[in-house]
């Protein structure tokens, strides 16, 4: 590992989706009550599973209709594919969404595909890890008028100094890349051979759920923009805000309904850790109740991890930001951030 080795970041790609989606909502392009198909319209006859085996699912109207902080807060009905848990995860793999979308199908075409396919609960009656943050990236191009990565690209990377971060790894910066391992016989690790592959060029799919690729370095400079409540500084020196810290402060709350955690309120997740006591803002997840996790923290701590092992967490309470990096796929095969919060909070001494 090098300072400048690139990682696949995963699923910490959501709060970078998720802070380009609330500030467009700061410029008053959108209101988070809107329904969804008010601005895609491919959600206009969206249905939600009832009962049935994938092959013969019956379906029935949506109640109520899905709503922007739906997406935010993947409580919209939306799944993965990877999720081997509902008939509705069958169809997405069905369509050739398991770990990603089919080759060369575009953002557009894919959130048009899932939109046609039926939603596992009506929104907003339950969690469920999903794509709902690909669907607000195709959200904030719409409504920006600009491709996403573009967005991306212009109003939050490039401001930051993010540099090596993309959607993509040109080939100038192949070596830079980080090898893949899944587990291995023995507590061992090996290569992954074939999974995990990352584009050369910009894809047609720049997924705002899982598609940036980056440095240490990079991420940890959102995560200082994040400390400091939507401000930052660059490594030029000079500085800016991209969210207000009123914003910011409305995403790191708790927004599912009535205040529940992900383990009363959530579907099956793949992480190794519970969420006991742990709620969901908007695009992050939020510690209401720290004793309840049984693992050592503080009330208001929010963060997020990725596929590949990879954890970040802000603390409010201690002012510390916590990231870890590496590449071993799943992130349930070591208790990697329970452990890594143990190491933290030893050390933090007042």
């Amino acid at each position: 590992m090098e300072a400048d080795t690139l990682f696949r970041i995963y699923s910490m790609t959501k709060p970078i989706t998720s802070v380009a989606a609330m500030m467009l909502y700061e410029e008053g392009a959108f209101e988070l009550k809107d329904q969804v198909k008010w601005h895609l319209p491919e959600f206009r006859d969206t249905r939600v599973y009832r009962s049935g085996p994938s092959t013969k699912v019956v379906t029935e109207p949506v109640t109520e209709p899905m709503r922007i902080w739906h997406l935010l807060t993947h409580t919209a009905g939306l799944t993965y594919g990877f999720h081997y848990v509902h008939p509705v995860d069958a169809l997405y793999r069905s369509a050739g969404f398991e770990f990603g979308p089919p080759r060369d199908v575009t953002l557009a075409e894919a959130v048009e595909k899932w939109a046609s396919m039926p939603l596992v609960f009506q929104p907003g009656t339950s969690w469920n890890y999903s794509v709902a943050t690909d669907v607000l990236g195709r959200l904030v191009e719409v409504l920006a008028g600009e491709p996403f990565e573009d967005f991306v690209r212009s109003r939050i990377l490039d401001p930051l100094g993010m540099d090596d971060t993309a959607f993509f790894v040109p080939d100038e910066r192949r070596e830079r890349l980080a090898q893949l391992y899944v587990p291995a016989p023995h507590r061992q690790c090996s290569p992954a051979a074939s999974f995990g592959p990352v584009p050369h060029n910009p894809p047609p799919f720049p997924s705002g759920g899982g598609g940036l690729v980056g440095t240490a370095g990079d991420y940890m400079r959102f995560c200082e923009m994040l400390r400091r409540h939507g401000e930052y500084e660059s490594p030029t020196g000079s500085g800016g805000r991209l969210l207000g810290p009123r914003t910011h402060a409305y995403m790191v709350r708790n927004h599912l309904p009535g205040g529940v955690d992900l383990e009363a309120y959530g579907q099956s997740t793949f992480a190794e850790t519970s969420f006991d006591g742990v709620g969901f803002g908007l695009g992050f997840s939020v510690v209401d109740d720290a004793a309840a996790g049984k693992v050592v923290g503080n009330e208001g701590e929010y963060g997020w991890g990725g596929a590949a092992s990879t954890a970040f967490w802000v603390d409010p309470v201690d002012d510390i930001v916590v990231l870890f990096m590496t590449q071993l796929l799943p992130s349930s095969t070591y208790a990697i951030r329970p452990q890594l919060r143990q190491l933290v909070q030893q050390a933090v001494v007042d």
